[in-house]
């Protein structure tokens, strides 16, 4: 077996106190305990390339649809990229004609029904990766989307801080064709990223769409040709990877979460995660950029960003 080392992991024994230092001391624990990624996954292929780290659900056969083993691969996998310094970007994407047919029918809940422990592990694993790890992951994710995604498949979509997809990729949420409701999360990440109109037209009729009509729903950002999906993304990727990382983490958690806090709270909040920010920032980006914009006049910050220090 080859292994690859790089950081990663969870910080989980800190007690309950100030979270500046808390995050501060997870980056050095991180430092100083690498885990090991390893090259050997039979339902997942990752590729890492001038700092985007390609995830491939890799089962074309089974039109990438998720088993219980590519669940427990998934949730490996992001929390050892988490902290990897090579891993700058992060693409979910299926190898095929397929981005992801939801969950496997036989291997996810035919085979499991009468084993109520190893159901109850595959759904934690399950909901682990393609949302409670994905939807505030610490590096901008991006879902290109390639093909037929379905049912479960919903989740890990909206769950990306991105979604690009081919004109021609279909689009189904399909549980009603065979007489269940689209349970395991994917009614509630449904209504994250669309109206309400759509949702229950789409969930209620099993009707199909492609890559144009969810760009229009607003399900994805972009529709391209199928042809340019690969150059789309890789442009969409070296754009955030050309901004200050702490920002761009900062404002990916602040717009996700504020979306669920009441106004009142909001503003604190807000406040809260700005003094967080500029403790964090190694590269002091506000500073910088006030500098550049009221001192050096040598950018605009309505149309580029500073221009960030050499590592």
């Amino acid at each position: 077996m080859t292994l690859t080392p790089v950081r990663g992991g969870a910080i989980t024994n800190f007690p309950a106190g100030d979270r500046y230092v808390k995050l501060a001391a997870s980056e050095r624990i991180q430092r100083e305990n690498p885990i090991m990624v390893r090259q050997d996954y039979q339902t997942v292929k990752l590729e890492c390339e001038n700092g985007i780290a390609w995830i491939i659900l890799n089962r074309p056969e089974k039109r990438n649809a998720m088993s219980p083993q590519m669940h427990r691969e998934m949730s490996e996998i992001l929390d050892a990229l988490e902290f990897d310094p090579q891993a700058r970007v992060l693409v979910l994407t299926g190898a095929g004609d397929a981005w992801c047919a939801g969950q496997d029918l036989k291997l996810f809940f035919r085979d499991l029904d009468d084993k109520p422990e190893e159901s109850a592990r595959a759904h934690q694993a399950s909901h682990y990766w393609r949302w409670g790890k994905l939807y505030m992951y610490r590096k901008p994710t991006i879902a290109m989307v390639n093909g037929y995604c379905f049912g479960g498949g919903f989740t890990q979509l909206v769950a990306c801080d991105f979604a690009l997809a081919a004109e021609d990729a279909v689009f189904g949420v399909s549980e009603i064709n065979w007489g269940i409701l689209p349970g395991g999360f994917v009614s509630k990440a449904l209504t994250e990223a669309l109206s309400l109109r759509d949702a229950v037209w789409y969930t209620m009729t099993g009707e199909t769409f492609d890559g144009r009509t969810a760009e229009r729903m607003r399900l994805v950002n972009r529709a391209v040709p199928r042809e340019r999906l690969r150059e789309e993304t890789i442009a969409l990727a070296e754009r955030l990877m050309n901004l200050n990382p702490e920002a761009v983490r900062a404002c990916k958690q602040a717009i996700k979460s504020v979306r669920a806090i009441p106004a009142d709270f909001a503003g604190d909040y807000l406040t809260a995660k700005s003094a967080e920010l500029r403790f964090l920032d190694a590269e002091q980006g506000r500073r910088q950029g006030m500098s550049q914009f009221l001192d050096q006049k040598t950018y605009r910050p309505g149309f580029k960003p500073y221009a960030r220090p050499m590592k």
